[in-house]
Formats: structure tokens, C-alpha cells, sequence
């Protein structure tokens, strides 16, 4: 076999694969999309408020906000992403002030969840979603500490 036509063949392989890993890709992001919608957070501490908003952008990319106010005055805001990169799915993460987003890579999916890990990260290194009907509970850990987000879906008119 001649040089062009086994590097037409490999080629031909490495396309193949990664088509197929983007098929795959674009059925599992279908188990994150019941995360679109706006999630209000329910155990806050007093005083304040917060909530998430979710919407679908591609069959690859979900973008999302998390905010939390003190009365009616925002203190805190991060961008949030659900992406593909590769052949792998990502939970991104970019607060308000700060340049580099934080990546946490999908390491396991369900039909009612998921979890999100980077072990290099100081604090969180897990980032967990659990949803039961129309609630969520959203977990980041790490390091010894746990915080929990209780959210419910805003029913919408």
C-alpha cells in the first residue's frame, strides 16, 4: 500500500471516530437539557436570595447564570457552561471579576443528574446536580467542605 493511500485511510478512521464521538456527545448533552429553565434557590441564608437561569444555545452547549442578592442588590454573579471540548464534557465556570474560567470535567450522567470533577482546583473540586421533579439540589465540595443549593423550577405563566 502506497503512502497517500494508507494516510487516506487513517484519515478516513480518525474522521469516523470523531464523528461518532460527537453523535455520542449530542446524546448525552439530551440528559442536561431538563436543566433549561430558571431554578430559585430555596435555602439561602436570610437576607438573601439567588437563582439560576439555564438555556439551551446548541445541541452542544448549554449557558447558564448563577446569581445571589442581598435584598435586591446583586453581590454575587457566575457565568456557568455545559460545552464539549473534545470528546469530553465540561461544566465551566467563570466568576464575575475574574479572567480564566474553571473547568470541571463530566464524570458521570444520568437521566437525573450529574457530576462534575476537577481534583486540581482548591475549592470546589466536585460539583454534583440531583434533580427530583421540579427541584434540584446542587452540590460543590471538596477538601473537606460541602455546600448545598436548593433550587426549584420557576413555573412559568
Amino acid at each position: 500500500m502506497n503512502t497517500k493511500k494508507l494516510l487516506l485511510m487513517i484519515s478516513l478512521v480518525l474522521l469516523t471516530h470523531a464523528s461518532n464521538a460527537q453523535e455520542s456527545n449530542k446524546q448525552k448533552f439530551k440528559k442536561l437539557e431538563w436543566l433549561t429553565a430558571k431554578w430559585i434557590r430555596t435555602n439561602s441564608n436570610v437576607g438573601h436570595s439567588g437563582y439560576e437561569i439555564w438555556r439551551k444555545v446548541s445541541d452542544l452547549k448549554l449557558s447558564g447564570k448563577g446569581v445571589t442578592l442581598k435584598g435586591n442588590e446583586i453581590i454575587f454573579t457566575e457565568n456557568l457552561e455545559l460545552i464539549v471540548q473534545g470528546i469530553d464534557i465540561f461544566y465551566v465556570v467563570t466568576l464575575a471579576g475574574e479572567k480564566n474560567p474553571v473547568y470541571f470535567k463530566l464524570t458521570e450522567l444520568n437521566d437525573n443528574g450529574f457530576t462534575c470533577e476537577n481534583p486540581e482546583h482548591d475549592f470546589p473540586t466536585k460539583i454534583t446536580y440531583r434533580r427530583s421533579g421540579n427541584n434540584v439540589k446542587a452540590v460543590i465540595s471538596g477538601n473537606g467542605k460541602s455546600v448545598d443549593y436548593i433550587f426549584v423550577r420557576e413555573q412559568s405563566n
